[in-house]
């Protein structure tokens, strides 16, 4: 009889254990993962977004998987993904703001407790899974470089992140080295003169100047103009801008010259002249078509060169040796990018002219002013 009794008494219990155990795991809540989680370090109004210290801003990416009630969302800042949450060294959460959010909208945010900052609005439904962002603004990031820290991340029914999480997730980020890079930009002239000056990839380039020797288009005569043309290009970061200048004689072959236009005018066959400008000349009784304009044209803000006083008339030639030709003060003092500058030359001559081959060399000068 006392073994029977002693029998049921067991079964009891074991029964009564049973029933706790099956109460126990129906009453259990487990959280759901949250999804495709991310945290982006974005600069803030001065700071790279993942410098140390640095105070930038924070956007969370995921997704919330459950079909449920949502009141609050945690980001709890840990140096660990798992155990005791310790609060990385110098991270400053009190001062963070909300920033845009989207997929689940209505927060606002709580920054109480440093290291713990919530999300909170008047509990909704969402009907998950739902991918959402949320962009905390004014962060200061840890202080230690290259540290590597974790936001668990947390969805509660309640509005201040009490009871039990609905999701959690953990995201990682990390703080970096900032990368200074240093150049140095000198005082810097480019300039060239050739027979002709090319481009590369659409930019004046010196490399590409044939040498200097030009010769006229035809052989001079008292019924029509003889023409040539030659190019340079110029470039300066110079505060003031350049000047560039002609230097040299006029045509001469042994004691015969050929007269120097003293002032800008058209050129007239039968005449001695020779003079030069730097326009795109058109076709005219006394003036043949020759030479183009500057080429980028002057726009006053990057291209400032252009033809100066006396060289700058469409059809009118002159030369004076050491007179600027052209300069750079198009739009004010500044520096300007490269362009392409066609000289322009004419000779004219009257019948008396005395047989011989003619020569001048010029040179032309471009001075920048720092």
């Amino acid at each position: 009889m006392f073994r029977r009794s002693k029998l049921v008494a067991l079964t009891a219990a074991a029964l009564f254990l049973g029933l706790i155990f099956e109460i126990s795991m129906y009453g259990k809540v487990s959280a759901a993962q949250i999804t495709l989680r991310s945290l982006t370090l974005q600069a803030g109004v001065t700071d790279g977004g993942s410098m140390p210290g640095g105070v930038v801003n924070h956007q969370f990416a995921f997704t919330i998987p459950s079909n449920a009630s949502v009141g609050s969302i945690q980001f709890l800042y840990c140096t660990l993904a798992a155990g005791t949450c310790t609060t990385p060294t110098g991270l400053v959460t009190t001062s963070a703001t909300m920033g845009s959010q989207s997929g689940a909208t209505g927060f606002s945010l709580v920054n109480t407790t440093n290291g713990a900052p919530y999300l909170t609005r008047v509990a909704a439904n969402i009907a998950g899974p739902v991918a959402v962002q949320y962009q905390l603004l004014g962060i200061t990031n840890p202080s230690t470089t290259n540290q590597t820290f974790y936001v668990r991340i947390s969805t509660f029914a309640s509005t201040d992140t009490t009871g039990s999480a609905i999701d959690t997730g953990t995201v990682a980020a990390s703080t970096a080295n900032q990368i200074f890079l240093s150049g140095t930009m000198p005082e810097s002239l480019v300039f060239c003169t050739g027979a002709t000056v090319g481009t590369t990839s659409g930019v004046p380039d010196c490399s590409t100047a044939t040498p200097g020797t030009v010769n006229f288009n035809q052989l001079f005569s008292p019924t029509d103009t003889a023409t040539a043309t030659s190019q340079m290009a110029a470039s300066t970061n110079a505060g003031s801008g350049y000047v560039i200048t002609v230097n040299g004689p006029t045509l001469t072959s042994g004691a015969n010259t050929v007269v120097a236009m003293g002032a800008s005018t058209t050129g007239i066959r039968g005449i001695s002249q020779f003079g030069l400008n730097l326009r795109a000349n058109t076709t005219a009784t006394s003036t043949p078509a020759v030479g183009t304009d500057v080429a980028p044209a002057a726009n006053g803000t990057n291209y400032k060169g252009e033809a100066v006083t006396g060289y700058n008339t469409v059809d009118n030639f002159k030369f004076v040796s050491s007179n600027g030709v052209a300069d750079s003060a198009n739009g004010g003092a500044g520096g300007s990018d490269a362009q392409i500058f066609t000289v322009s030359y004419i000779v004219n001559v009257p019948g008396s002219q005395p047989a011989g081959t003619y020569t001048t060399t010029l040179t032309y000068i471009c001075t920048p002013t720092f």
